[in-house]
């Protein structure tokens, strides 16, 4: 496990700063604050809560959600894992940002409303950028190095619905594949996935979490601008089973379900618009699909003498994610499979 670094290692290089100390004893709770001179606050700031559970040794973990404002299932999952989790129940230090982009989250939108940033395209970030580079930046370069495991959990959002499921990134080494899919196996969700080794220059939070050397997994929990009591069950229990599979969580957990693993490859497992119109889709979540098979009609509505285009898988696989809204764009993502592996 790596060593705690003292709060103030780090301070230097953000303007952002925590209300609460992160690795004293105890629960805290309070907020990151994010100067920010406005109109009608010359000398405010945004309060992105922020909460910490410590109780001696034992791995650090962080979890996040509102990565992207309007992913709800990890915010509210982890909103109940903070009223419920005390420091006697955990051995070691848990520190929680339920709503990372928060401007985004209070918005409900993906993006922020104060410069349109998409916080998961936005690391390593910039100190002297903008709200979402230096909210990036400070977990980058001020929250991750002290971790030992980092967990960002997302889902469809507001244009794409999942079947829940739980991903990693593939690691180079086989000891780092073995506990990222002990991990995907202890959440259990119904599907998991295995994505290409995080970049070093890669814009989101997994190669964010790789840089600093951090163990990362994430979600897509659902989607669709909704929450179901389906796929917040797969939240809430996924979330304190990989936690006692780390050795974070004390006592009994729920027992995992089997997922099937997966994988997800290059553009050819991606179905895309090829015009702007409305969309049909011809297959549903789950649904096991053949390459050429149609997977879609879009209709021009403006134009509606024309005949739709039809749109065709270009490989096998399982349908493990859709588009929600009918009207689309050129080049909007419609659906992308996932196809088994072993690992």
């Amino acid at each position: 496990m790596s060593t705690p670094a003292s709060k103030t290692d780090f301070a230097a290089v953000s303007r952002l700063s925590a209300d609460i100390d992160l690795f004293a004893e105890g629960k805290a709770t309070g907020f990151v604050r994010v100067p920010h001179s406005v109109h009608r606050s010359a000398y405010g700031w945004i309060p992105i809560p922020i909460v910490r559970i410590k109780n001696g040794d034992g791995p650090n973990v962080m979890m996040q959600a509102g990565n992207h404002g309007d992913e709800w299932e990890g915010q509210i999952g982890l909103g109940n894992l903070i009223r419920e989790i005390e420091p006697k129940d955990i051995k070691g230090r848990l520190v929680i940002l339920p709503s990372a982009n928060f401007p985004a989250a209070m918005a409900g939108q993906r993006t922020s409303p104060i410069d349109n940033g998409n916080l998961n395209r936005s690391f390593p970030g910039n100190a002297e950028g903008t709200i979402t580079e230096q909210i990036a930046h400070f977990i980058e370069h001020v929250l991750l190095p002290s971790f030992d495991y980092s967990f960002d959990f997302h889902s469809g959002g507001s244009s794409l619905s999942y079947i829940p499921s739980a991903l990693a990134p593939r690691h180079a080494d086989p000891e780092g594949m073995k506990k990222v899919v002990g991990m995907l196996k202890a959440f259990g969700a119904p599907v998991s996935y295995l994505a290409a080794a995080p970049q070093g220059g890669g814009r989101t939070f997994t190669s964010a979490s790789a840089r600093q050397g951090v163990i990362s997994m994430g979600t897509e929990l659902g989607g669709g601008g909704l929450v179901t009591a389906r796929s917040l069950k797969v939240a809430e229990d996924g979330m304190r089973r990989v936690l006692s599979h780390i050795g974070l969580l004390q006592g009994a957990v729920p027992p995992p379900s089997p997922t099937r693993l997966t994988e997800l490859g290059g553009d050819d497992y991606y179905v895309y618009a090829s015009d702007s119109g409305l969309f049909e889709p011809l297959v549903d979540l789950g649904d096991e699909v053949k390459s050429s098979q149609p997977a879609a009609r879009i209709h021009f509505h403006d134009t509606p003498w024309r005949t739709p285009a039809v749109l065709p898988f270009k490989r096998d696989g399982l349908v493990l994610c859709k588009r929600v809204p009918a009207r689309c764009e050129r080049g909007d993502c419609l659906f992308h499979l996932a196809t088994d592996t072993t690992g």
